[in-house]
Order: structure tokens, then C-alpha cells, then sequence
């Protein structure tokens, strides 16, 4: 927890942020070390943050197993195609 939000002050701007975090004790502690702001949220926001990351996990571990086997030059090219057409339907 120490080295995510360390990482993220260096790379990104967040000291406006408020970041929601569960009843865990590490994302508070790590908040407060690096003087970022949360608030404690036992539903709502939190879990819709959550949803996400959850998909997002899913789908990376989905393509790291068909992927998995590959030449990554074959990854690579699936990614910039797949990149490409998703980029269309926005």
C-alpha cells in the first residue's frame, strides 16, 4: 500500500483527490503518510470503484491466459488491433 500511493504522488497529481477507502487500516495509514485526503465509504462510490477494478482484473488475467503461450510480437499486434477498434466506437 506504501509503494502504490508513493508511486502514484510521484506520477500523478493527486493532492486534490479524495480517495474512498474501506475500513482496512493500510489505505488510511498510507493516506495519512503521504498527506492525501480519504474518506471512509461503506457503500455507494466505493463499490462502483471497486466493480471496476474487479473487471479490469478479470479481463487482464483473461488475456494473460489466452496470451500466455504467445510470441509477444503476436500480443503486441493483438493489443494495437484491438486498441484500434475500440478506439472507433468512441
Amino acid at each position: 500500500m506504501e509503494l502504490f500511493f508513493g508511486k502514484l504522488r510521484e506520477k500523478h497529481d493527486v493532492d486534490d483527490a479524495v480517495f474512498l477507502v474501506d475500513d482496512a487500516t493500510p489505505p488510511k495509514e498510507a493516506c495519512h503518510r503521504h498527506g492525501l485526503d480519504f474518506r471512509y465509504e461503506r457503500h455507494g462510490n466505493r463499490n462502483s470503484v471497486e466493480r471496476v477494478f474487479r473487471e479490469v482484473k478479470r479481463r487482464t488475467d483473461t488475456f494473460s491466459n489466452c496470451f500466455s503461450r504467445a510470441d509477444p510480437a503476436t500480443a503486441a499486434d493483438w493489443l494495437k488491433s484491438f486498441a484500434f477498434a475500440w478506439n472507433q466506437l468512441i
